[in-house]
């Protein structure tokens, strides 16, 4: 069974504009940097690697990356003098989010959950939650289903 993405790799032009880039956009680089062939940042759990390559890139798909502060983040990438293709808003699917594309072209969405139902894997342990000022415990469960809102107030239906 599929429990996670481990990585994404994406082809690079211009390392250190891609650098540069991702850095801005608040990804830890681990690995590389600048004037190396391969680079890796932290993508949550996973990895975003970048790898050297100068040949045309052409339209290969989108990457989504959850960022809590969609707006803050939209405004550093502004003030850093990168062109988002649109300001953040908020989709009839449930999440706050904008794209933009990265020095080589690649489609890249920075997106949080808003009044979004999402499926959650829990371990097989009880949950102690808190109902008004009771504390309840949640029966066993492989999964449950949280709803995040706007305000990160969450509740499990």
């Amino acid at each position: 069974m599929i429990t996670a993405l481990s990585a994404i790799t994406l082809a690079t032009r211009d390392m250190g504009a891609a650098v540069r880039f991702y850095r801005a956009a608040g990804f830890e680089m681990l690995y590389g940097g600048e004037t190396a062939g391969f680079t890796s940042f932290r993508a949550g759990n996973g990895f975003l690697n970048l790898i050297a390559q100068p040949a045309r890139i052409g339209w290969w798909g989108r990457a989504i990356f959850y960022e809590s502060d969609v707006d803050g983040l939209y405004a550093r990438l502004v003030a850093a003098g990168f062109r988002p293709q649109s300001a953040p808003r908020d989709a009839e699917w449930g999440e706050r989010f904008f794209q933009i594309t990265d020095p080589d072209g690649h489609e890249i969405s920075f997106a949080w959950p808003s009044n979004a139902k999402i499926w959650i894997r829990l371990p097989r342990t009880q949950i102690i939650t808190k109902n008004g000022n009771h504390k309840m415990k949640l029966p066993i469960s492989d999964f449950v289903i949280v709803r995040i809102f706007n305000k990160g107030r969450s509740s499990c239906l």
